[in-house]
């Protein structure tokens, strides 16, 4: 490994994770990856917030299977209680995982949603995210 590779960010960080965060969780079932989630925590320094929580979140962990039904629904009900410079983090399952979502079926529902996507990203064996911001965000951030 070289000397870069062994200073480079964590995921979490590189993900934009940040201290005193509060950061909701939808879609969590027994198949999540436990150590990102706990990474999360950990860089959060609080417990991940669940899909009751009702007031405004600083970022989402969108954990999300085909089966799981709409992906554009999803992503609308997600981003309702974000701020306008959140991110919403999409876990979907990697290739050839049971749930594996379809790069197409993610590029369709990520702009339907109103949001832009940055390329995606592996986090533990079986799961690969896809950091989505909304339009204001982004333009943010140039």
């Amino acid at each position: 490994m070289s000397a870069t590779a062994d200073h480079a960010e964590s995921p979490v960080t590189r993900l934009g994770f940040q201290s005193d965060q509060v950061v909701q969780e939808i879609g969590y079932d027994d198949d999540v990856d436990q150590d990102f989630r706990e990474s999360i925590q950990g860089q959060i320094g609080s417990d991940l917030v669940d899909e009751d929580y009702d007031d405004e979140v600083d970022a989402v962990v969108l954990w999300f299977r085909e089966e799981d039904g709409d992906l554009t629904d999803a992503l609308v009900d997600a981003i309702e209680l974000v701020d306008e410079s959140a991110v919403v983090l999409l876990l979907t399952p990697k290739t050839g995982r049971a749930g594996f979502v379809e790069a197409s079926d993610i590029s369709e529902a990520v702009e339907t949603a109103g949001l832009s996507q940055a390329k995606p990203v592996s986090v533990g064996k079986d799961w690969t995210a896809t950091k989505l911001v909304t339009p204001k965000a982004a333009a943010k951030k140039r």
